[in-house]
Protein backbone atom coordinates (compact mmCIF):
# COMPACT_ATOMS: atom_id res chain seq x y z
CA UNK A 1 0.00 0.00 0.00
CA UNK A 2 1.57 3.55 -0.67
CA UNK A 3 1.12 6.30 1.38
CA UNK A 4 -0.93 8.88 -0.19
CA UNK A 5 -1.35 12.45 0.46
CA UNK A 6 -4.21 13.76 1.97
CA UNK A 7 -4.72 16.20 -0.96
CA UNK A 8 -3.14 14.20 -3.77
CA UNK A 9 -5.63 14.27 -6.40
CA UNK A 10 -7.32 17.62 -5.69
CA UNK A 11 -7.18 21.21 -7.30
CA UNK A 12 -7.75 23.82 -5.46
CA UNK A 13 -8.28 27.71 -6.44
CA UNK A 14 -6.86 30.41 -4.42
CA UNK A 15 -8.35 34.01 -5.55
CA UNK A 16 -6.03 35.75 -2.13
CA UNK A 17 -3.67 38.58 -2.70
CA UNK A 18 -1.78 38.53 0.60
CA UNK A 19 -0.40 35.74 1.60
CA UNK A 20 -1.43 33.55 -1.07
CA UNK A 21 1.72 31.87 -1.72
CA UNK A 22 1.68 30.68 2.33
CA UNK A 23 -1.91 29.02 1.93
CA UNK A 24 -0.64 27.64 -1.40
CA UNK A 25 2.45 26.49 0.08
CA UNK A 26 0.01 24.34 2.88
CA UNK A 27 -2.14 22.92 0.14
CA UNK A 28 0.78 21.93 -1.95
CA UNK A 29 2.06 20.20 1.00
CA UNK A 30 -0.29 17.98 1.67
CA UNK A 31 -0.43 16.70 -2.37
CA UNK A 32 -2.97 19.52 -3.89
CA UNK A 33 -2.21 21.03 -7.43
CA UNK A 34 -3.21 24.79 -6.74
CA UNK A 35 -4.39 27.07 -9.13
CA UNK A 36 -4.17 31.18 -8.54
CA UNK A 37 -6.58 33.75 -10.12
CA UNK A 38 -6.23 36.68 -7.54
CA UNK A 39 -9.79 38.36 -7.12
CA UNK A 40 -8.17 41.84 -5.37
CA UNK A 41 -4.64 43.56 -5.07
CA UNK A 42 -3.56 45.81 -2.28
CA UNK A 43 -2.95 49.35 -2.57
CA UNK A 44 0.44 50.43 -1.91
CA UNK A 45 0.40 52.24 1.85
CA UNK A 46 3.11 55.29 0.59
CA UNK A 47 0.85 55.68 -2.42
CA UNK A 48 -2.35 55.96 -0.51
CA UNK A 49 -2.95 60.23 0.52
CA UNK A 50 -6.25 59.06 2.33
CA UNK A 51 -3.94 57.46 4.87
CA UNK A 52 -1.59 60.93 4.77
CA UNK A 53 -4.63 62.68 5.50
CA UNK A 54 -5.71 60.57 8.12
CA UNK A 55 -2.32 60.92 10.14
CA UNK A 56 -1.70 64.43 9.83
CA UNK A 57 -5.18 64.93 11.19
CA UNK A 58 -4.37 62.97 13.77
CA UNK A 59 -1.21 64.68 15.08
CA UNK A 60 -3.26 68.09 14.75
CA UNK A 61 -5.26 67.24 17.98
CA UNK A 62 -5.40 64.98 20.67
CA UNK A 63 -5.95 61.29 20.62
CA UNK A 64 -8.22 59.16 23.13
CA UNK A 65 -8.41 55.84 21.55
CA UNK A 66 -7.00 53.70 19.02
CA UNK A 67 -8.06 50.42 17.61
CA UNK A 68 -5.81 48.01 15.89
CA UNK A 69 -7.89 45.84 13.59
CA UNK A 70 -5.01 43.63 11.74
CA UNK A 71 -1.20 43.43 12.88
CA UNK A 72 -0.22 44.20 8.77
CA UNK A 73 -2.02 47.05 8.64
CA UNK A 74 -0.75 48.99 11.96
CA UNK A 75 2.93 47.92 10.58
CA UNK A 76 2.20 49.55 7.44
CA UNK A 77 1.01 52.44 9.09
CA UNK A 78 3.70 53.13 11.00
CA UNK A 79 6.15 52.16 8.14
CA UNK A 80 4.45 54.56 6.12
CA UNK A 81 4.46 57.76 8.58
CA UNK A 82 8.36 56.92 8.82
CA UNK A 83 8.38 57.58 4.95
CA UNK A 84 6.50 60.52 5.35
CA UNK A 85 8.69 61.87 8.20
CA UNK A 86 6.43 61.57 10.26
CA UNK A 87 6.87 57.86 12.13
CA UNK A 88 8.44 59.65 15.69
CA UNK A 89 5.21 62.48 16.24
CA UNK A 90 3.02 59.33 14.68
CA UNK A 91 4.41 57.17 17.74
CA UNK A 92 4.09 59.77 20.40
CA UNK A 93 0.53 61.00 19.75
CA UNK A 94 -0.44 56.92 19.94
CA UNK A 95 1.33 56.46 23.20
CA UNK A 96 -0.68 58.98 24.98
CA UNK A 97 -3.74 56.71 24.06
CA UNK A 98 -5.41 53.82 24.92
CA UNK A 99 -4.82 51.15 22.34
CA UNK A 100 -6.83 48.51 21.57
CA UNK A 101 -5.98 45.02 19.99
CA UNK A 102 -8.50 43.08 17.78
CA UNK A 103 -6.43 40.35 18.13
CA UNK A 104 -3.00 38.56 18.81
CA UNK A 105 -1.44 39.92 16.00
CA UNK A 106 -2.67 43.31 15.90
CA UNK A 107 -1.32 43.40 19.68
CA UNK A 108 2.03 42.45 18.05
CA UNK A 109 2.23 44.77 15.77
CA UNK A 110 1.40 47.50 18.62
CA UNK A 111 4.09 45.89 20.90
CA UNK A 112 6.66 45.50 17.89
CA UNK A 113 6.20 49.51 17.81
CA UNK A 114 7.53 50.22 21.26
CA UNK A 115 3.49 50.81 22.60
CA UNK A 116 1.35 48.24 24.71
CA UNK A 117 -2.02 47.57 24.64
CA UNK A 118 -5.17 47.87 26.77
CA UNK A 119 -7.26 45.81 25.95
CA UNK A 120 -7.44 42.75 23.45
CA UNK A 121 -11.03 40.69 23.46
CA UNK A 122 -10.39 36.97 24.47
CA UNK A 123 -12.77 36.30 20.95
CA UNK A 124 -10.69 38.59 18.53
CA UNK A 125 -14.06 39.91 17.30
CA UNK A 126 -14.24 43.55 16.13
CA UNK A 127 -18.19 42.71 18.19
CA UNK A 128 -16.67 42.08 21.28
CA UNK A 129 -14.36 45.21 20.78
CA UNK A 130 -16.97 47.62 20.31
CA UNK A 131 -19.14 46.02 22.94
CA UNK A 132 -15.73 47.12 25.35
CA UNK A 133 -15.95 50.43 24.35
CA UNK A 134 -19.26 51.10 24.85
CA UNK A 135 -19.39 50.01 27.90
CA UNK A 136 -16.22 51.68 28.66
CA UNK A 137 -18.18 55.24 27.36
CA UNK A 138 -17.16 56.81 24.43
CA UNK A 139 -18.79 59.82 24.33
CA UNK A 140 -16.88 63.35 24.21
CA UNK A 141 -13.84 61.07 23.17
CA UNK A 142 -11.78 60.99 19.80
CA UNK A 143 -11.24 57.87 18.19
CA UNK A 144 -8.81 56.85 15.23
CA UNK A 145 -9.94 53.65 13.83
CA UNK A 146 -7.38 51.66 11.59
CA UNK A 147 -9.37 50.04 8.91
CA UNK A 148 -8.52 46.70 7.54
CA UNK A 149 -9.34 46.86 3.43
CA UNK A 150 -12.60 48.00 3.74
CA UNK A 151 -15.04 49.66 5.42
CA UNK A 152 -16.70 49.09 9.31
CA UNK A 153 -20.12 51.21 8.72
CA UNK A 154 -21.75 49.23 11.79
CA UNK A 155 -18.23 49.78 13.94
CA UNK A 156 -17.77 52.97 12.96
CA UNK A 157 -21.76 54.40 13.07
CA UNK A 158 -22.44 53.22 16.37
CA UNK A 159 -19.63 54.56 17.96
CA UNK A 160 -20.41 57.95 16.27
CA UNK A 161 -23.90 57.83 17.39
CA UNK A 162 -22.70 57.18 20.95
CA UNK A 163 -21.10 60.35 20.79
CA UNK A 164 -17.78 59.89 19.97
CA UNK A 165 -15.84 61.65 17.38
CA UNK A 166 -14.22 59.01 14.51
CA UNK A 167 -11.24 58.97 12.57
CA UNK A 168 -10.53 56.16 10.06
CA UNK A 169 -7.37 55.11 9.38
CA UNK A 170 -7.49 53.50 5.88
CA UNK A 171 -4.10 51.51 6.17
CA UNK A 172 -4.54 49.40 2.70
CA UNK A 173 -7.44 49.05 0.24
CA UNK A 174 -9.11 46.35 -1.89
CA UNK A 175 -9.29 47.27 -5.35
CA UNK A 176 -9.57 44.64 -8.75
CA UNK A 177 -6.63 42.55 -10.00
CA UNK A 178 -4.55 44.53 -12.27
CA UNK A 179 -4.90 41.50 -14.58
CA UNK A 180 -7.98 39.81 -15.17
CA UNK A 181 -6.82 36.80 -17.11
CA UNK A 182 -5.65 34.26 -13.75
CA UNK A 183 -9.24 35.07 -12.36
CA UNK A 184 -11.19 34.39 -15.37
CA UNK A 185 -9.37 31.31 -16.34
CA UNK A 186 -9.95 30.14 -12.49
CA UNK A 187 -13.58 30.84 -12.81
CA UNK A 188 -13.76 29.05 -15.86
CA UNK A 189 -11.85 25.70 -14.39
CA UNK A 190 -14.13 26.10 -11.25
CA UNK A 191 -17.20 25.89 -13.81
CA UNK A 192 -15.91 23.00 -15.70
CA UNK A 193 -15.50 20.58 -12.64
CA UNK A 194 -11.62 20.96 -12.46
CA UNK A 195 -11.49 22.45 -9.19
CA UNK A 196 -12.80 20.84 -5.75
CA UNK A 197 -12.34 23.59 -3.44
CA UNK A 198 -12.27 27.53 -2.72
CA UNK A 199 -10.54 28.94 0.30
CA UNK A 200 -11.12 32.56 0.83
CA UNK A 201 -9.11 34.85 3.55
CA UNK A 202 -11.41 37.57 2.87
CA UNK A 203 -14.29 38.90 2.29
CA UNK A 204 -12.79 41.62 -0.40
CA UNK A 205 -11.16 38.65 -2.40
CA UNK A 206 -14.98 36.18 -2.19
CA UNK A 207 -17.05 39.69 -3.43
CA UNK A 208 -14.55 40.49 -6.20
CA UNK A 209 -14.79 37.24 -7.50
CA UNK A 210 -18.76 37.04 -7.54
CA UNK A 211 -18.71 40.22 -8.92
CA UNK A 212 -16.56 39.56 -11.76
CA UNK A 213 -18.80 36.53 -12.54
CA UNK A 214 -21.92 38.49 -12.37
CA UNK A 215 -20.44 41.30 -15.05
CA UNK A 216 -19.28 38.30 -17.57
CA UNK A 217 -22.70 36.61 -17.08
CA UNK A 218 -21.21 33.35 -15.09
CA UNK A 219 -22.86 33.92 -11.62
CA UNK A 220 -25.66 31.74 -11.94
CA UNK A 221 -23.70 28.67 -13.22
CA UNK A 222 -20.85 29.33 -10.43
CA UNK A 223 -23.40 29.51 -7.58
CA UNK A 224 -25.20 26.30 -9.00
CA UNK A 225 -21.21 24.79 -8.65
CA UNK A 226 -20.46 26.17 -5.50
CA UNK A 227 -23.62 25.17 -4.13
CA UNK A 228 -23.16 21.14 -4.72
CA UNK A 229 -19.52 20.08 -5.85
CA UNK A 230 -17.10 22.49 -4.85
CA UNK A 231 -15.89 23.00 -1.00
CA UNK A 232 -15.87 26.86 -0.41
CA UNK A 233 -14.14 27.02 3.01
CA UNK A 234 -13.71 30.80 4.31
CA UNK A 235 -11.24 32.04 7.28
CA UNK A 236 -13.92 33.40 9.20
CA UNK A 237 -18.07 34.39 9.23
CA UNK A 238 -17.41 38.29 7.63
CA UNK A 239 -15.10 36.63 5.10
CA UNK A 240 -17.83 34.24 4.23
CA UNK A 241 -20.64 37.01 4.45
CA UNK A 242 -20.53 38.04 0.19
CA UNK A 243 -20.85 33.68 -0.39
CA UNK A 244 -23.80 33.52 2.27
CA UNK A 245 -25.67 36.59 0.57
CA UNK A 246 -25.97 33.95 -2.57
CA UNK A 247 -26.87 30.70 -0.28
CA UNK A 248 -23.66 29.47 -1.26
CA UNK A 249 -22.87 27.31 1.56
CA UNK A 250 -19.21 27.56 3.64
CA UNK A 251 -16.79 25.65 5.89
CA UNK A 252 -14.93 27.40 8.56
CA UNK A 253 -11.99 26.35 10.97
CA UNK A 254 -12.42 26.83 14.43
CA UNK A 255 -9.71 29.65 14.93
CA UNK A 256 -9.54 32.13 12.33
CA UNK A 257 -5.77 31.21 10.68
CA UNK A 258 -4.10 30.36 7.75
CA UNK A 259 -3.31 27.19 8.63
CA UNK A 260 -6.47 26.22 10.72
CA UNK A 261 -8.15 26.67 6.90
CA UNK A 262 -5.84 24.66 5.08
CA UNK A 263 -6.85 22.00 7.56
CA UNK A 264 -10.40 22.40 7.41
CA UNK A 265 -10.24 22.38 3.31
CA UNK A 266 -8.09 19.17 3.40
CA UNK A 267 -10.44 17.56 6.20
CA UNK A 268 -13.71 18.57 4.03
CA UNK A 269 -12.42 17.01 1.25
CA UNK A 270 -11.09 14.07 2.57
CA UNK A 271 -14.49 13.27 4.47
CA UNK A 272 -16.76 13.98 1.26
CA UNK A 273 -14.88 11.34 -0.94
CA UNK A 274 -16.88 8.94 -1.79
CA UNK A 275 -15.58 5.10 -0.99
CA UNK A 276 -16.81 1.91 -2.21
CA UNK A 277 -15.95 -1.22 -2.56
CA UNK A 278 -16.35 -2.76 -6.51
CA UNK A 279 -15.44 -5.77 -7.78
CA UNK A 280 -14.30 -7.45 -5.11
CA UNK A 281 -11.95 -3.69 -4.57
CA UNK A 282 -11.92 -0.54 -2.66
CA UNK A 283 -12.14 2.25 -4.03
CA UNK A 284 -11.80 5.77 -2.96
CA UNK A 285 -12.47 8.97 -5.28
CA UNK A 286 -10.11 11.85 -5.16
CA UNK A 287 -10.55 14.79 -7.12
CA UNK A 288 -9.45 13.65 -10.88
CA UNK A 289 -7.97 10.74 -9.30
CA UNK A 290 -8.70 7.05 -7.55
CA UNK A 291 -6.92 5.11 -5.33
CA UNK A 292 -7.54 1.42 -5.59
CA UNK A 293 -6.70 -0.98 -3.10
CA UNK A 294 -4.59 1.69 -1.20
CA UNK A 295 -2.52 2.12 -4.58
CA UNK A 296 -2.88 5.26 -6.48
CA UNK A 297 -4.33 5.25 -9.85
CA UNK A 298 -4.20 8.79 -12.50
CA UNK A 299 -7.73 9.07 -14.23
CA UNK A 300 -8.28 11.37 -17.06
CA UNK A 301 -10.72 13.48 -17.25
CA UNK A 302 -13.33 11.75 -19.45
CA UNK A 303 -13.15 8.29 -17.56
CA UNK A 304 -13.01 10.12 -14.44
CA UNK A 305 -16.14 12.22 -15.28
CA UNK A 306 -17.77 8.65 -15.95
CA UNK A 307 -16.68 6.91 -12.80
CA UNK A 308 -17.87 9.30 -10.81
CA UNK A 309 -21.75 9.18 -12.46
CA UNK A 310 -21.51 6.02 -11.77
CA UNK A 311 -20.63 5.98 -8.05
CA UNK A 312 -23.62 8.50 -7.68
CA UNK A 313 -26.05 5.85 -6.98
CA UNK A 314 -23.54 2.28 -6.75
CA UNK A 315 -25.17 -0.04 -8.50
CA UNK A 316 -27.60 1.27 -10.28
CA UNK A 317 -27.48 1.15 -13.93
CA UNK A 318 -26.65 4.27 -15.68
CA UNK A 319 -27.48 4.58 -19.28
CA UNK A 320 -25.52 5.67 -22.36
CA UNK A 321 -27.01 8.21 -22.87
CA UNK A 322 -26.52 9.64 -19.38
CA UNK A 323 -23.24 8.85 -19.20
CA UNK A 324 -23.25 11.04 -22.60
CA UNK A 325 -24.24 14.03 -20.54
CA UNK A 326 -21.54 13.38 -18.15
CA UNK A 327 -18.83 13.68 -20.22
CA UNK A 328 -16.39 16.65 -20.48
CA UNK A 329 -18.07 19.05 -23.09
CA UNK A 330 -20.80 16.42 -24.02
CA UNK A 331 -20.07 13.42 -27.04
CA UNK A 332 -21.60 10.79 -28.54
CA UNK A 333 -22.38 7.23 -27.39
CA UNK A 334 -19.26 6.14 -28.88
CA UNK A 335 -16.94 8.09 -26.69
CA UNK A 336 -18.51 6.73 -23.56
CA UNK A 337 -17.64 2.91 -24.40
CA UNK A 338 -13.96 4.41 -25.30
CA UNK A 339 -13.70 6.32 -22.01
CA UNK A 340 -15.37 3.29 -20.08
CA UNK A 341 -12.23 1.44 -21.76
CA UNK A 342 -9.98 3.88 -19.99
CA UNK A 343 -11.19 3.81 -17.20
CA UNK A 344 -11.44 -0.11 -16.42
CA UNK A 345 -7.76 0.19 -18.31
CA UNK A 346 -7.00 2.53 -14.89
CA UNK A 347 -8.88 0.43 -12.32
CA UNK A 348 -6.05 -2.29 -13.47
CA UNK A 349 -8.74 -4.45 -15.19
CA UNK A 350 -11.21 -6.36 -13.55
CA UNK A 351 -14.47 -6.09 -12.90
CA UNK A 352 -15.24 -3.23 -11.45
CA UNK A 353 -17.50 -2.01 -14.18
CA UNK A 354 -20.21 -4.47 -15.57
CA UNK A 355 -21.69 -3.50 -18.88
CA UNK A 356 -25.34 -4.33 -19.01
CA UNK A 357 -25.96 -5.47 -22.29
CA UNK A 358 -28.73 -2.71 -24.15
CA UNK A 359 -29.25 -0.57 -20.96
CA UNK A 360 -25.53 0.78 -19.95
CA UNK A 361 -23.09 0.08 -16.83
CA UNK A 362 -22.77 0.09 -13.36
CA UNK A 363 -20.17 -0.33 -10.85
CA UNK A 364 -20.21 -4.23 -9.51
CA UNK A 365 -20.84 -3.02 -5.77
CA UNK A 366 -20.29 -5.59 -3.55
CA UNK A 367 -22.88 -6.91 -1.20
Amino acid sequence: MTDVLPLAGFVIGITAARRADELGALLVRKGASVRYGPAIRIVPLADDTELHTATTRLLAEHLDVVVATTGIGFRGWIEAAEGWGLGDALIDRLAGASMLARGPKAKGAIRAAGLSEDYSPASESNAELLQHLLESGVEGQRIAVQLHGEPLPYFVDTLRDAGAEVIEVPVYRWVGPADHGPLDRLLDAVLDGSVHALPFTSAPAAASMLAVARRTGRLPGLVEVLEKHVVVACVGPITAGPLAALGIPTVQPHRARIGALARTVAETLVARSPRLRAGGRSIELRGQAAIVDGEWCDVAPAPMALLRALAASPGRVVSRRELTSALPGGGEEHAVETAIGRLRNSLGGGKVVQTVVKRGYRLAVDA
